[in-house]
């Protein structure tokens, strides 16, 4: 019995080894492989990107886009990490589980490295043009390929930032809804007093734009990385928004209780959108 019983606790062991050895992208691919999702690699300049989508979407509708959040843009305060791909896959969760037909839209330098992937791309400057201009790059080939007549955005966190930078560059987004966003990275780091993220991209330097896009705001009253109070100085900034909707959201951090949350509210329509 015990020789049993040691022979079970090592094919257990070994099998918790083995999933400790999974890289990230062998973590969402098995994810993907769960919710019939194929995960493909856009090729592009400077930076390949990684997406996964649903085996069939119907052309002519509206595509919904779930980006990225930051990742694993640090291993210490002081100490960028080598590798910026998420370790927790709550965006591939929520896309995978939306019903809409939906694309998973991973950031440069995530899942998958190339010559042009350094720290920097991951840290000050994360919403950098080159970042802006590779997702641009993608949503006009997911355009191509599906034959959508416009798309609707989905940011998480740091995604928030680049999701209304697209916005603010293209005449197809009809429709901008961020999670935990980063709606202003030059007013987060003075509200949380960071250094400020030298090279990247302000939206709310866009905001004769950004005043004319449908967009909604969801925030969790316990996220300490993303704090509500950030909202007020964007929609300060912003003015008189034609279509904008804040929704803060009891009891929701910045990595919990977003999966009930945003299954309640991804098929809500604004009240003021197309």
């Amino acid at each position: 019995m015990r020789s049993a019983a040691r022979h079970v606790f090592s094919i257990l062991l070994i099998g918790m080894l083995l999933a400790g050895c999974q890289t990230p992208l062998d973590q969402l691919q098995e994810l993907a492989t769960a919710h019939q999702r194929q995960i493909q690699t856009l090729p592009g300049l400077p930076f390949p990107l990684v997406i996964a989508a649903p085996r069939q979407i119907p052309a002519g509708h509206r595509l919904r886009v779930y980006v990225e959040g930051d990742g694993r843009a640090w291993v210490r305060p002081n100490r960028p990490s080598s590798d910026p791909s998420p370790r927790q896959l709550l965006v591939a969760e929520l896309a995978f589980a939306d019903p809409t037909p939906a694309v998973y839209l991973a950031r440069p330098c995530q899942f998958i490295s190339g010559p042009a992937c350094t720290t920097e791309l991951w840290t000050n400057r994360r919403y950098a043009e080159e970042v802006v201009h590779s997702l641009d790059h993608a949503l006009d080939h997911l355009k191509a390929h599906h034959k959508n007549h416009d798309f609707e955005l989905i940011g998480y966190s740091g995604g928030a930032t680049l999701v209304l930078l697209l916005a603010a560059r293209r005449d197809d987004i009809a429709l901008v809804q961020t999670l935990a966003g980063n709606l202003s990275p030059r007013g987060w780091t003075t509200l949380l007093n960071l250094t400020p993220l030298d090279g990247s991209l302000e939206p709310l330097d866009q905001r004769e734009h950004l005043v004319k896009l449908p967009q909604r705001h969801l925030l969790g009253d316990a996220d300490t990385i993303i704090p509500p109070a950030l909202i007020q100085g964007y929609q300060q900034a912003l003015g008189q928004a034609e279509c904008l909707e804040v929704i803060v959201l009891p009891g929701v951090g910045h990595q919990f209780g977003w999966r009930k949350s945003w299954a309640a509210w991804r098929s809500q329509p604004l009240h003021c959108s197309p």
